[in-house]
């Protein structure tokens, strides 16, 4: 964690506060803004999630779905695709828009302890080669009933959602 700024980064000024400045002239505001990270579940034609098993903390040596941090002036779902080809070498397409019916958007969890925001999607693979990138220890595929242990707070609710997602999927007229 950054240390507590004690000057005024545009006017020098000692800051009472450290979100803004108290010297009206000087205006200076810092708005202490999340950070974005999208989580992949990527299902293949036999209807296994994809999964790393992480080499770096958080929960270092966990598998966990493909994610990461959605970059300054990246989509989402550009994002979405970006992490998975970084973490597992396989491109992806995700389940549709993040709108309408058959939305590849799951949800979205926040926690008021945590400065990072969730945004769960659902994709299927389209092309390269299964492989770990350096992110990863190792990339595979697991069934819904066989999967590892999940390593994040969201994930049991995001899973929940996704199962939720595939039964609307398959119910017709819906």
């Amino acid at each position: 964690m950054a240390p507590t700024p004690r000057f005024c980064p545009q006017c020098g000024s000692h800051l009472v506060h450290p979100d803004h400045c108290a010297r009206a002239a000087c205006g200076w505001m810092h708005y202490r803004d999340p950070k974005l990270a999208v989580v992949v579940l990527a299902a293949d034609a036999n209807g296994r999630l994809l999964y790393i098993r992480r080499n770096h903390e958080p929960a270092m040596y966990r598998w966990a779905w493909p994610s990461g941090y959605v970059d300054a002036g990246e989509r989402v779902e550009e994002a979405a695709v970006r992490e998975v080809r970084e973490e597992t070498g396989l491109e992806i397409e995700l389940d549709g828009p993040f709108s309408g019916r058959h939305s590849g958007l799951l949800g979205i969890w926040s926690r008021a302890d945590d400065p990072v925001v969730v945004v769960g999607c659902r994709a299927r693979p389209i092309g390269g080669a299964l492989r770990p990138g350096p992110e990863a220890l190792a990339a595979a595929w697991f069934p819904l009933g066989r999967r590892p242990e999940l390593a994040f707070p969201h994930d049991a609710e995001i899973l929940q959602v996704y199962v939720a997602s595939l039964d609307r999927s398959a119910s017709p007229g819906r």
